[in-house]
């Protein structure tokens, strides 16, 4: 139950993003919840092939290369999923990073209510 709400949660916030930022667009509530659940698998399963394949930049960046493997990964969700739109790589970036604040904004709230 408190996976579905998180991703209920994150299909929110690609909303939410997607009418603030113009570089980003999702065709509506249906394609939203697909990118929350891809975005959550692609995190899962490309994440850290992608972190192990990139640790010498990443070491060298002191990390700030993860930024641009969050980028990837949705830009890669824009290929998987019809629907969802994201023009570049730095719309991407600044997605990726609004994305993940609001995140950590909603399931900080989650996890209060359940307290």
């Amino acid at each position: 139950m408190k996976t579905i709400l998180r991703v209920l949660l994150t299909a929110l916030a690609v909303v939410i993003l997607a009418k603030v930022l113009p570089g980003v667009s999702v065709e509506g509530y249906g394609p939203a919840i697909i990118v929350a659940v891809v975005i959550a698998l692609l995190r899962f399963f490309v994440k850290p092939i992608l972190v192990v394949l990139t640790l010498p930049i990443t070491i060298i960046t002191l990390g700030l290369f993860l930024l641009f493997i969050n980028a990837f990964i949705i830009k890669l969700a824009d290929v998987i999923v019809p629907g969802f739109n994201v023009d570049s790589i730095w719309w991407a970036l600044l997605f990726s990073l609004l994305l993940s604040i609001l995140q950590s904004i909603f399931h900080s709230v989650l996890d209060k209510k359940k307290k």
